[in-house]
């Protein structure tokens, strides 16, 4: 069934776009130093005449840039960017924009200093310098400070009663898990702007990220109560949280009534949560029905979806239909391979998931950092007694060599009296602190040894690292080859 619905589908091709190119003024970096130096050393004198004329004394052009890249130099300090701020409202032929207040503001909102913010946003409005990212950035600044009467006064300084903006600050302080006084400000606000269901969505979104199910449940309500449908995105977000809490019957309630209610703008998304979940619960038969329908409306369908249903079936023990699917798709992308190497290792085959590795690089699919620890953790991992020895071994010769004879002892006397195991390897920061010139010799010389001692496949996949990943020039040159 699975294959017959994998021969509908044509895997798409991925479009890659450049950037748009912005030019940008040139900023003289010795000049920059300089002024840098003189906002740090006077930032706590009295004297504004004494800074004033060693500015003046300095030899530099005065650009939006050059105050935007002051700015970048002291991104947690206050005092130097408020004085320079000041400083370049006296110079003839320069004048403040809205990106210069949003930074100094910003900057103002990251050093906690609420007196120079506020003052500065006052100004802003006074001059009509603000927009909606002044807003933004002044209101996080304020909630992050608990200052939540002052983020209900800026919407009506700016007279900002726009449900627009309302959704954007919203949106803001709920990405940077500020629900509450998210929520603080919409019900202060409530008598010049009504929120609708896209505000409401947010506050949902907000809560569930935070793992605040109750305070998502009764937002959930309230938008129900006032004959509001809530988005798509409020349905996937409270679907996940429902399923991360163990209460998979109401998550399912929960996707039945959005296939009910909107199903017109069910999307990948939706389905994507709802197979994840059943795969990892091992329901692999609903997992592929969902799949099925995903395929009858014709709904586009990415690798990570693939991938998804790959390890689910492996895990499932469905080996030949996960190989079927694989084979069923064209162009096969990281996901997928990520997919089906996890689930092999997850069942033992661990020579198998490293034959997919090989054959990912023979195909120009660049592995990620995340394949490489998968890899390792599969064939260094419990289970696998041959090579935790080896491990073993490797652990007590590197103590005697630093000479820990004392601990070298300690451990092999617990190991065979059974009361010590391997401590915990960190796989992730092994081969953070080895990715560098000296770890591509190092990578090189250990995967050598272990193809001689018979470790094959370990010995290849950490000189395969060393020859792809242990440099930002190497995983650059991979890139482009890719």
């Amino acid at each position: 069934m699975l294959t017959r619905c994998l021969k509908k589908l044509p895997h798409p091709s991925r479009q890659i776009q450049s950037p748009p190119t912005t030019t940008i003024t040139p900023v003289d970096q010795t000049a920059l130093l300089r002024v840098c130096a003189v906002l740090h050393q006077t930032q706590h004198s009295r004297d504004e005449d004494k800074i004033l004329s060693r500015l003046e004394n300095l030899p530099f052009d005065l650009s939006r840039e050059f105050f935007l890249q002051v700015c970048d130099r002291f991104t947690s300090s206050c005092r130097p960017v408020y004085r320079f701020f000041r400083y370049a409202q006296t110079r003839h032929g320069f004048s403040h924009s809205p990106t210069t207040f949003n930074r100094a503001i910003d900057v103002m909102g990251k050093s906690k200093n609420i007196p120079f913010l506020w003052e500065l946003f006052i100004e802003s409005v006074e001059s009509q310098m603000s927009n909606e990212q002044t807003l933004c950035v002044a209101v996080k600044a304020l909630a992050e400070a608990r200052e939540l009467k002052k983020c209900v006064t800026a919407f009506h300084l700016m007279k900002s009663y726009d449900l627009w903006m309302l959704n954007r600050v919203v949106e803001t302080l709920c990405g940077s898990k500020l629900v509450e006084e998210a929520v603080f400000v919409v019900n202060r606000l409530k008598a010049w702007v009504a929120p609708n269901e896209v505000t409401y969505g947010f506050l949902v979104v907000g809560f569930c990220r935070g793992g605040d199910l109750v305070g998502a449940s009764k937002v959930w309500n309230l938008i129900i109560g006032e004959g509001l449908e809530p988005h798509v995105g409020a349905y996937d977000e409270m679907v996940d949280t429902l399923m991360k809490q163990n209460r998979f019957l109401d998550a399912l309630k929960m996707f039945e009534s959005m296939r009910v209610r909107r199903r017109g703008e069910l999307g990948l998304s939706s389905y994507r949560i709802v197979i994840k979940w059943l795969c990892k619960r091992g329901e692999i038969r609903g997992a592929c029905v969902v799949f099925g329908e995903v395929v009858k409306r014709g709904v586009w369908v990415d690798n990570n979806l693939y991938g998804t249903l790959i390890y689910g079936l492996l895990v499932g023990g469905r080996v030949r239909e996960a190989w079927r699917v694989v084979e069923g798709i064209g162009e096969k992308g990281l996901e997928i391979y990520n997919g089906l190497i996890k689930g092999l290792l997850s069942l033992g085959k661990a020579s198998e998931a490293t034959k997919v590795f090989g054959e990912m690089i023979e195909r120009g699919c660049e592995p990620n950092m995340h394949t490489y620890v998968m890899l390792l953790k599969g064939h260094l991992g419990k289970g696998r007694d041959r090579v935790v020895d080896v491990f073993g071994t490797i652990f007590v010769g590197g103590l005697v060599k630093v000479g820990k004879m004392k601990e070298a002892r300690r451990f092999v006397e617990g190991m065979v009296w059974g009361d010590v195991g391997l401590p915990r390897f960190d796989y992730v920061r092994f081969l953070y602190l080895f990715s560098n010139e000296e770890g591509v010799v190092m990578f090189e010389e250990v995967g050598n040894r272990l193809g001689e001692v018979g470790l094959v496949d370990l010995g290849f996949i950490l000189s395969t690292y060393g020859e792809r990943m242990a440099t930002k020039e190497r995983r650059r040159k991979c890139r482009r080859k890719g």
